[in-house]
């Protein structure tokens, strides 16, 4: 099999070591298109130039080949884990790739402190305490907060708002709160139901209930019926918490992965349960450039997942993963615990996969569906606009702003597949007349189009500008000072009325309107980046007018630092608290003179009208 670059493949393989590594093949331009593995490097490379085993794929890629680049490792396992590090790095086009590069939020309790609080937490897991996790999502995070609140009424609240409560919040008045920062509570009675709130995260929801069981019985034995009736119901909370969230029969930590593959597109559904507690379930679709069946989808996808994070102590597979004998060793080497992959199971553990595998399923027909009306949306696109071919990447820009204010510009990026969020990026604008949307836009597209110039991403098909001639004007002119005259610009105004189906399209260089069919795919395709990029660009200037807005309350005051900024932000919780403060009561703070206290009161009062 011959390829299709000066890569001198006979005098490569034959330079090639036995031993067992990772192998990453180049195109022209230096980039990875494929990433492998390897027990025997020599024999599996060579396999890729073999014309009697050859596959489309192979063929395909093989003609891309300009290098190869080896990594020889002392075991297959070491070749396993490396293989995983690089394709998570480099994201080659032809291996199959998980699109997964967030960290996943815990719930964290702070046992240190004498009133421990119980919080959503992301990120290092740096602080003292106990963490619980990963969950799925942080909606998954929140609602289990709020039960636990419903239960134990243990504090949820920031440290620098409870050290400076004199009276209950609103948490307490509405049975969500024992009320420690005003001494509602005893440490002690706190500390009890801390301990009942770890054990159910730990699994021992029965134990839990048997204690308050015990509790609401000595109580009633007491006649003490109100205490015993605000048992009960804590009871009634608990069981519902249990019904709702925990798994009959298991204790442990373990995920069901399930895997649906149709017409080159996967679905992966994984459900997390965590001391027998099932955390929530999430919903994977890995990059793949050709079909792959089910088993080898899932050895990419566990090999790739659990790379940096923590592994359980068993995976119910759908399917048995490729290598499974091999996966479950570099695991459990990497976890410092026995790891179990199954894949036939019965009883309840059937039931709970088979509900795993119906979820895959149904994802994966709604994501193929999906994709065959962006399919047609984009065909549709390219025949309204009369482009030489159907795009394949298009980028929408808009601009946001108040009277001129903390301008935003954002860019949204949509591939074949609908919006790459990845792509996405936003630009602060600043140096422009305020509310020159013109000169705003040119900035914005100028900065994009300048790091494409340097290779950070690919040039667009089509780029779409939200306005009419006078903005088109403005993004041909600034594209055509950096010699990128050759880019398609669309304007897409909203009309008078403003409503969806009435826009009017510009393209340069006469600039002529252009009206497509309301309700035609290719004008639902232009409305649906357009009012992405609009939804962009109004979150971006809302971040940066909060920001803005805080600065200017603290941060313009002469002789107050940072540090004591932090300082006065701690001890009062909050800007508002620091409002309502008196000169006497800033002064006091160590640091703060009488005249800087003085500065600080004038300062946000006069700015409170």
């Amino acid at each position: 099999m011959e390829s299709g670059s000066t890569f001198d493949i006979p005098a490569f393989l034959a330079t090639l070591t036995q031993r067992p590594g990772v192998y990453k093949m180049l195109d022209a331009q230096g980039a990875v298109i494929y990433v492998g593995k390897a027990k025997n490097l020599k024999k599996r490379v060579s396999s890729y130039f073999s014309k009697s085993s050859a596959t489309p794929k192979q063929i395909a890629m093989v003609a891309r080949i300009h290098a190869i680049e080896v990594t020889v490792t002392r075991t297959e396992g070491e070749a396993l884990l490396l293989e995983n590090q690089f394709i998570k790095r480099y994201k080659p086009r032809y291996n199959i790739c998980l699109r997964d590069d967030k960290s996943y939020p815990h719930i964290y309790v702070s046992i240190h402190q004498e009133f421990p609080q119980l919080t959503f937490h992301r990120g290092a897991r740096k602080r003292p305490g106990k963490y619980f996790g990963p969950y799925p999502s942080a909606g998954a995070v929140r609602e289990s907060l709020k039960l636990l609140q419903k239960a134990f009424r243990v504090r949820q609240c920031e440290d620098s708002y409870f050290s400076n409560r004199s009276r209950p919040c609103l948490q307490h008045q509405i049975d969500r709160c024992t009320a420690p920062c005003v001494n509602l509570i005893t440490a002690e009675a706190y500390r009890r139901d801390v301990e009942h709130t770890l054990l159910l995260l730990e699994g021992e929801g029965g134990r839990v209930i048997e204690e308050l069981g015990a509790t609401m019985d000595a109580a009633a034995q007491q006649l003490d019926f109100e205490k015993a009736a605000r048992y009960r119901d804590r009871i009634a909370t608990l069981r519902g918490i249990l019904q709702k969230q925990f798994v009959a029969g298991e204790k442990g930590d373990l995920d069901m992965i399930a895997c649906a593959s149709q017409g080159g597109v996967a679905c992966v559904q994984v459900f997390f349960i965590r001391k027998g507690q099932q955390l929530g379930d999430r919903t994977f679709f890995p990059k793949m450039e050709e079909a792959y069946d089910p088993g080898n989808v899932l050895a990419a996808f566990i090999g790739q997942y659990y790379l940096d994070k923590p592994v359980p102590t068993e995976i119910l597979a759908s399917h048995e993963p490729t290598d499974c004998a091999l996966l479950t060793e570099v695991l459990a080497q990497q976890a410092k615990h026995g790891v179990q992959i199954t894949w036939r199971v019965r009883g309840e553990r059937a039931r709970w996969l088979q509900m795993a595998q119906s979820n895959a399923e149904n994802a994966l027909r709604s994501q193929l569906a999906a994709r065959m009306n962006m399919a047609a949306r984009y065909a549709s696109l390219k025949e309204e606009l009369a482009l030489p071919a159907i795009p394949e990447r298009l980028e929408c820009f808009d601009i946001s702003h108040t009277q001129g204010g903390q301008t935003v510009a954002s860019c949204v990026v949509f591939d074949g597949s609908g919006p790459l969020k990845s792509a996405y990026r936003r630009f602060n604008i600043e140096g422009e007349t305020a509310g020159d949307d013109y000169a705003a836009l040119a900035q914005a597209v100028g900065r994009r189009f300048a790091r494409m110039k340097k290779g950070e991403h690919p040039a667009p098909d089509v780029l779409f500008i939200d306005g009419g001639k006078g903005q088109v004007g403005a993004v041909t002119q600034a594209l055509s000072e950096m010699g990128l005259g050759d880019v398609m610009i669309v304007g897409v105004a909203k009309g008078r009325e403003r409503r969806p189906g009435m826009e009017t399209l510009f393209v340069p260089p006469d600039c002529r309107p252009l009206k497509l069919p309301p309700g035609s795919a290719a004008l639902l395709l232009i409305q649906q980046i357009r009012d992405e990029a609009h939804r962009f660009a109004i979150t971006g200037h809302r971040q940066r007018r909060g920001k803005a807005a805080q600065r200017s309350r603290l941060d313009d005051i002469p002789g107050l630092g940072p540090k004591r900024r932090q300082q006065l932000l701690k001890q009062f919780g909050g800007l508002g608290e620091i409002a309502k403060a008196g000169v006497e009561d800033l002064a006091a703070l160590e640091g703060i003179s009488r005249q800087l206290a003085e500065r600080i009161h004038d300062a946000l009062h006069d700015r409170d009208g």
